[in-house]
């Protein structure tokens, strides 16, 4: 889903939070990239 995005945690819910971050910075980037000035957000359960 977001190519490079790796994340780990000592805990399920650790890593679970990580990975949100690490998702949502790389949209970030993905929508700065493109020329996006707004960006819906939008969450997702894993």
């Amino acid at each position: 889903m977001a190519p490079g995005c790796h994340s780990q945690g000592d805990t399920r819910d650790e890593a679970l939070l990580k990975i949100r971050e690490a998702i949502q910075l790389w949209l970030e980037v993905e929508a700065e990239e493109a020329g996006v000035k707004t960006v819906e957000t939008l969450e997702l359960a894993v």
